[in-house]
């Protein structure tokens, strides 16, 4: 039966897609709760599950681990500490920061999981997993994740 088969090339085949779609999308009541607190409070909120007791940010409705519904929320002091992070070094037209800068995810105290977002005032060449950082809130706020400029460090 192998006989059969056609022979596979080794190159590999190369498909160009360019594709551009703006769309708007409702963030839900646990979404809105989340970035209304951001906006009008500078206040990151995480919410706690009642089953598990684990501590989501950004929140969901659903716990991802027990399936229980959450709504239990908690206030986070934005603090934490660094567990991933990349440079970006290119210029994307959907990029909301001119290249080079940090991007990472953020463990903050008190929650279970990070959180991806920009790094800003550090030297991208001291930048280390560990290392303590702080949230910096735009002056004028939409009701976006963008509302946090960036993660600064702390000390």
């Amino acid at each position: 039966m192998a006989e059969n088969l056609p022979e596979i090339s080794s190159e590999p085949i190369v498909a160009g897609v360019t594709a551009h779609s703006n769309f708007l999308v409702s963030t839900g009541a646990t979404g809105t709760k989340f970035l209304s607190e951001l906006r009008d409070n500078k206040k990151i909120m995480g919410i706690k599950c009642p089953k598990c007791s684990k501590v989501y940010v950004p929140p969901r409705t659903h716990c991802p681990t027990c399936f229980a519904r959450m709504s239990e929320w908690v206030e986070l002091s934005g603090k934490g500490s660094l567990s991933s992070y990349t440079v970006v070094r290119y210029k994307e037209p959907y990029m909301p920061k001119e290249p080079p800068y940090a991007y990472g995810v953020i463990q903050m105290d008190g929650a279970d999981t990070g959180m991806a977002h920009i790094l800003g005032e550090v030297d991208l060449d001291k930048i280390k997993v560990g290392m303590r950082l702080e949230p910096v809130f735009k002056e004028q706020r939409e009701g976006s994740i963008l509302d946090i400029d960036y993660f600064k460090p702390s000390s």
